[in-house]
């Protein structure tokens, strides 16, 4: 799966695209830079009930937003990202991340890597770090885009606390995950092998057509708390 970059700090400097929104294949690209936008935080999200939306920019100066994207793909997975927490590390480093990045990617789910750092503040990214992150491959950073969101409105919209912090949106467009990536609260590599498993779980139930428990479907995230 191919990735490209949005950002709501810069709406110049755009790459040339070949995208096709109306076939869904708006994210089958190799590279470029868009913008995504909030333009202000809305009611927290809850499970349950609608995500908040947000506008994408495509370089080519078409528009989709996240709405159009639930209902091109089975799924939308929302994952913020902070990539000098050690709790992100702990993924990213023993590619368990990538690896689940990867698996349903595959199975049509658009997954979406947010990073929600104020300027200033640890894990920030400017444009052209993101760009040199993206090409450097993450380890073979496999999600659909990397977001941008550096005043934080999308994160506050979605109540994101911590990094990782994941959430999990069906073809309606409401939510239906929000919690912790696994149920091992530590940042070593080796606690990557678990049986609470607990975000693969749920995407793999909901992509069976099965609903989730409120077990399932809410539980508390764990790692550095985001960087607004």
């Amino acid at each position: 799966m191919n990735s490209f970059f949005w950002t709501g700090l810069v709406a110049s400097t755009c790459l040339a695209l070949s995208v096709s929104v109306a076939t869904g294949r708006a994210f089958a690209v190799t590279s470029g830079v868009g913008t995504a936008t909030l333009d202000k935080v809305t009611p927290v999200a809850t499970v349950g009930k609608p995500a908040p939306d947000f506008e994408v920019m495509l370089a080519d100066g078409k528009k989709t937003t996240l709405d159009q994207m639930a209902k091109e793909h089975s799924l939308v997975v929302l994952e913020w990202y902070n990539q000098d927490c050690p709790y992100v590390r702990k993924h990213y480093d023993s590619g368990n991340m990538q690896a689940l990045q990867k698996t349903y990617t595959g199975q049509k789910v658009a997954w979406l890597t947010i990073v929600s750092s104020a300027q200033g503040k640890q894990g920030y990214l400017t444009l052209e770090e993101a760009q040199k992150r993206k090409s450097s491959g993450e380890k073979d950073f496999a999600s659909t885009a990397l977001l941008l969101d550096p005043k934080g409105t999308i994160g506050k919209s979605y109540g994101a606390k911590t990094t990782p912090h994941m959430y999990i949106v069906d073809k309606q467009r409401v939510l239906r995950y929000a919690g912790a990536i696994d149920g091992v609260p530590t940042a070593k590599k080796e606690d990557v092998n678990t049986d609470k498993k607990y975000f693969d779980s749920a995407v793999s139930k909901l992509l069976a057509g099965k609903a989730l428990t409120t077990d399932e479907a809410i539980n508390k995230p764990y790692g550095c708390s985001v960087k607004y």
